[in-house]
């Protein structure tokens, strides 16, 4: 039997009363900090509005974001960037927390004032913040006065029913409005950005019911002719491969009578064209599996897998030359080739900014060192100064303040406005800000290097 380590028991304790006692006191300290978080980014929050708004009104300067409810204030948009980025969040979800803090400030003070006398715990009034914002002012106040005393232990369910409650006696129009929108509600989502290792993705939708029944009786027909076929998978396999027949146009397996009446019936199959951008080790073309990486998905795919698909009989594959990630391309003009850009997008995959996981090819082309081809120092157009930036974080760069410089291809050293810093690569982000003692260190070293005479160390 393999023993467990465990953590040095002069630091928690050597009982087990002892181990939950402190494990307690820490989960304790957990909630504290995160109700500091929270009342800490409604304060910068406040610190950000209409009123510290300097610069020009344009599409690449800063604008302003509506956060929390009717009557919220508004909030400077790179301000919630540089937030986002310093809780190691991405833009979108640092915006959706500022909200919460600032719906919760602003419209939800009973609930606040037991946040901060440390009676509700931070998630729970974001939670709450979020099914409020939608809201009139009278709405959201009802709603906190019959939350704040038990919003500690309310359910999403009570909380639904009080929403609606609200909206019935304040906001008539918006429930009437609200009721229309789930009518025509809809949606059918295919995850490409959560595939599996093993090739599978998974598919979700709510759909109108008419249509739900035909799709049943397509994907069910379907798989019943594989059955009929001499299929021996399950019926659930039969059926998700009924999917990808309807897809490719097949309301049902084409049965062709075989030219010998004893043989069994075959199957004809329409052509399969798959357009892949897929990247191989040396030795997965040799063979020898791996791992592939395919443009089209971010998780990683067996090569045998890409392998088994190309072998298909009714699949269609093309070979598009070798775009070499390396080479060194080069423009005269502001606008990126297509073969510059495409090399660009399959170099770093997403945006360049930190925390920031928006598909390359949904990006700008960013120029790292401003273009300007009347000036010596204008960045060129080039794969060494070209980089892919959802069109938010490009303005960020360019009026925002922050900056970057590019460590190797793809890898990216961001600094923020107040001095944060960020490592980025496709595979995600590392915050690398300097600490306290990390500068006392450094201090430290400059001085003896200042006393030696030494030269710099390596950065």
């Amino acid at each position: 039997m393999t023993s467990i380590s465990t953590p040095p028991q002069h630091t928690i304790g050597d009982d087990p009363a002892a181990v939950l006692a402190y494990a307690r006191r820490r989960k304790q300290d957990e909630e504290d900090a995160a109700r500091d978080v929270m009342k800490a980014a409604a304060q910068w929050a406040a610190m950000h509005s209409l009123d510290s708004l300097v610069g020009p009104v344009d599409e690449w300067h800063e604008s302003m974001l509506p956060l929390g409810g009717q009557g919220c204030p508004e909030v400077r948009e790179f301000a919630v960037t540089e937030f986002a980025a310093a809780m190691g969040r991405t833009t979108e979800s640092g915006r959706r927390y500022l909200s919460h803090a600032v719906e919760g400030f602003y419209r939800l003070k009973g609930c606040w004032q037991r946040l901060e006398a440390g009676q509700l715990p931070a998630w729970k009034l974001g939670h709450i913040a979020d099914r409020t914002q939608c809201l009139s002012p009278e709405a959201a106040a009802f709603v906190d006065a019959m939350v704040a005393p038990f919003a500690h232990k309310i359910g999403p369910a009570q909380l639904d029913r009080l929403i609606q409650e609200a909206m019935a006696r304040f906001d008539p129009d918006a429930l009437e409005a609200e009721r229309l929108a789930a009518a025509e509600a809809g949606h059918f989502d295919i995850y490409l950005d959560q595939v599996g290792v093993d090739g599978r993705v998974r598919v979700d939708g709510d759909v109108d019911l008419a249509d739900a029944l035909d799709l049943e009786a397509a994907v069910a027909g379907d798989a019943h002719q594989q059955l009929l076929l001499g299929s021996t998978d399950s019926l659930d396999v039969r059926r998700a491969r009924a999917v990808g027949n309807l897809a490719r146009n097949q309301a049902t397996l084409e049965l062709v009578e075989a030219e010998h009446g004893d043989q069994a019936p075959a199957i004809r199959r329409r052509e399969r064209e798959m357009v892949l951008h897929v990247h191989l080790a040396e030795a997965a073309l040799l063979g020898a599996g791996g791992l592939a990486r395919v443009q089209e998905t971010r998780g990683p795919i067996t090569a045998e897998q890409v392998r088994e698909w190309c072998a298909q009989p009714d699949v269609k594959v093309t070979v598009q030359p070798v775009l070499d990630l390396a080479e060194h391309l080069h423009v005269t003009a502001y606008e990126a080739s297509a073969r510059l850009k495409l090399q660009i997008q399959l170099r770093d995959l997403i945006c360049a900014f930190p925390y920031c996981f928006r598909p390359a090819e949904n990006c700008d082309c960013e120029h790292r060192v401003p273009h300007d081809p009347e000036r010596d120092d204008g960045g060129p157009t080039c794969s060494c100064n070209l980089t892919p930036a959802c069109r938010g974080h490009h303005r960020a760069k360019t009026t925002g303040g922050w900056s970057y410089v590019t460590v190797e291809p793809g890898v990216h050293l961001w600094r923020s406005p107040l001095g944060y810093e960020f490592l980025k690569d496709s595979t995600g982000t590392i915050d690398v800000t300097p600490t306290d003692e990390r500068r006392r260190l450094a201090r430290e070293f400059r001085n003896h290097v200042g006393d030696t005479g030494a030269a710099d160390p390596e950065p």
